[in-house]
């Protein structure tokens, strides 16, 4: 018993370093922050940040002035900037994706990368009608808030995550998830050491049309992977229940940023508030609609599964059992083939 209490005391000084580590992250979630990055995304000066136009090129810059602020590496092609050219309907015009790296702390796992995404682009000015501008404060303004503050409270850490977490804003979501599969055929990091994406979409509002969702969020994909269990458990801990919706879980999978990734085989899925809202893409989602307060509740969630799957030595997996999940876990095997040796257990 005797021999046994140092190696005691190391471990209980070691879960109360992680708990101390947990609180500061959760601390550092503010909502007055998250206020200020939706209004100013979703303000009329952008315009609706439509593909390809000048208010999305304003927003591109604001976010990289963000990534600066909090230290983040540059991590596109080009400074915080991965230069897009894409063809749609036979016109081609150009973009950029957003992103910017925070380096890990592990000499082992920083190599390997998390990816938390969301999209930056809405959809543009009306061509008629008294207010005329698509102002995307929910969809996606918060989801973007929701990365920067992600990446900020992360960044607070010392020591930062083990596994590198790569912080991307996605262009061309709304004309067809454009920046997010032209990010799947050009890869600024390694897709076979990238182990997970978390993508963020309508985080802020929670007047959904199914009634009140109030500390509450829910995940596209529901039994496809193993992720679920992580971010039930981090949200619990955050004060937030996170549930399937059993509407939407499947309906959604494939309708946003996550799904490019997970046609690759990495485990990608996408969380969100509400679905569907009075606003949702009409002139009215603008920033005075967020609930803020519950969102940095959420986001305080977000930002404790992706320490989790940044600093945990094992990797998620697929659902081979769940026959949707099937295809993806198919796509993983091929991808695996070409991975370093990773853990597959189940953080």
């Amino acid at each position: 018993m005797i021999r046994c209490f140092p190696a005691l005391l190391f471990c209980m000084a070691g879960l109360l370093a992680a708990q101390n580590q947990d609180r500061a992250l959760m601390s550092h979630v503010s909502a007055d922050a998250l206020r200020g990055h939706v209004a100013f995304l979703s303000s009329d000066l952008l315009e609706g940040r439509d593909t390809p136009s000048r208010g999305l090129n304003i927003a591109a810059e604001y976010i990289a002035t963000q990534f600066a602020l909090i230290g983040l590496e540059p991590a596109g092609s080009v400074g915080y900037f991965q230069k897009a050219t894409v063809s749609r309907r036979g016109e081609t015009s150009s973009s950029q994706n957003v992103a910017g790296l925070l380096r890990g702390s592990d000499p082992k796992l920083r190599d390997q990368y998390v990816i938390v995404s969301s999209h930056y682009d809405h959809i543009g000015v009306a061509s008629t009608g008294d207010d005329r501008i698509f102002n995307g404060a929910n969809d996606d303004a918060s989801g973007v808030a929701t990365v920067l503050e992600t990446a900020s409270a992360l960044a607070s850490l010392h020591p930062h995550p083990k596994r590198s977490v790569l912080f991307l804003l996605f262009f061309g979501e709304e004309k067809g998830l454009l920046g997010s599969q032209y990010y799947a055929a050009h890869p600024l990091k390694p897709l076979e050491q990238t182990v997970a994406q978390l993508n963020l979409e309508q985080m802020g509002r929670t007047d959904s049309s199914e009634g009140p969702k109030l500390k509450s969020a829910n995940l596209t994909g529901w039994e496809y992977s193993t992720l679920t269990q992580t971010l039930v458990e981090a949200g619990r801990q955050a004060g937030v229940t996170i549930a399937k919706d059993p509407k939407a879980s499947d309906a959604y999978f494939n309708r946003s940023d996550n799904a490019p990734l997970a046609r690759l085989g990495i485990p990608a899925h996408t969380m969100s508030v509400t679905y569907e809202f009075p606003d949702y893409h009409a002139v009215g989602d603008e920033w005075q609609k967020i609930d803020y307060a519950n969102m940095a509740q959420v986001d305080r969630a977000v930002a404790l599964t992706v320490l989790r799957l940044a600093s945990s030595p094992a990797t998620l997996k697929w659902n081979p059992s769940y026959g949707r999940a099937r295809p993806f876990f198919e796509a993983a095997q091929k991808l695996n083939a070409t991975r370093p040796a990773l853990s597959q257990s189940r953080p």
